[in-house]
This record gives C-alpha cells, structure tokens and sequence, in this order.
C-alpha cells in the first residue's frame, strides 16, 4: 500500500477512536482530502490554509499523530505553527507508544 494511502488510513482510524469516545474531532485528511479527489479541488496547502486556520480556531488543542513523515509535512508543520500563533496546546501522539489512550480520555474537541 502506497505511504500516502496507509497514513490516511491510519488517521481515520485514529480520528474514530476519538469519535467513539464522543469527541468533537475535525481531521483535515479524513474531511476535505476525500471531497477533493471527487471534486478535483487542489490538494496543496496554498488551497486548504484558510479552511484549515478556521477549524484551528473553533479547537480546543491539536493532536499531532506522529506517523511516517509528519515532520516533513508541509500542511502537518503550517498547522503546528497556526496552532502555536493560537495559543493552542499542541499534543504529540506517537501511537505505537500508545501514547493514544490517555488522549482519548481528554474532554475537548480537536484537530487532529
């Protein structure tokens, strides 16, 4: 399975959990990635800034799910920075630590 493939998966997967736990969770790979592909909007970050900055804003923190390549991420590391400008707490999850559970617990809405 192509990287880009497994990691979106992995996000979904992720963002459920939290959804099953009854958090209020936006995932900008698991909501506007899908609509995109249908719609042929672009992909870049230079299209998805605005939208992504306006769910930001609404969150209480940011979780970062730690996977393969998040730190070379262009929208992942302009996310951090709009989140840091907030004052968002930013929280990272490296999910093979299991580092999840206790996120899960956390009552808030996030971005994740």
């Amino acid at each position: 399975m192509e990287t880009h493939n497994l990691r979106f998966k992995q996000v979904n997967k992720a963002a459920g959990e939290l959804m099953s736990e009854r958090k209020h969770v936006f995932s900008p790979i698991s909501h506007t990635h899908p609509i995109a592909e249908e719609t042929s909007l672009p992909l870049g970050w230079d299209y998805w800034e605005q939208y992504d900055r306006r769910f930001i804003e609404m969150c209480d923190e940011m979780y970062i799910l730690m996977l393969d390549g998040w730190e070379d991420s262009i929208g992942v590391q302009a996310e951090i920075k709009i989140a840091k400008e907030l004052g968002k707490k930013i929280t990272y999850i490296d999910k093979l630590q299991n580092d999840f559970e206790s996120v899960k617990k956390q009552p808030k809405s996030s971005f994740l």
